[in-house]
């Protein structure tokens, strides 16, 4: 997952919270909000599910997201 994934994800998923989420919300798997644990450099997929885990998205929703199109087989 790439960061702009990770974004699209969220937003995606959160819609008008999106922001608010990834800027204050501290992850506690991470120890720190998603957008500080992006700039530390955690790979965006991780992110993604600390995020997914602390507002309880439904595993059917945290996997594949993001993507424009989906992945070729």
């Amino acid at each position: 997952m790439r960061r702009s994934e990770f974004l699209r994800a969220v937003d995606d998923e959160f819609g008008g919270r999106a922001d608010s989420l990834t800027h204050d919300l501290i992850l506690g798997q991470l120890g720190v909000t998603a957008i500080e644990a992006l700039d530390a450099g955690v790979p965006p997929r991780d992110i993604w599910l600390a995020l997914c885990a602390e507002a309880d998205v439904p595993p059917e929703r945290r996997y594949g997201v993001g993507r424009r199109e989906p992945r070729a087989r």
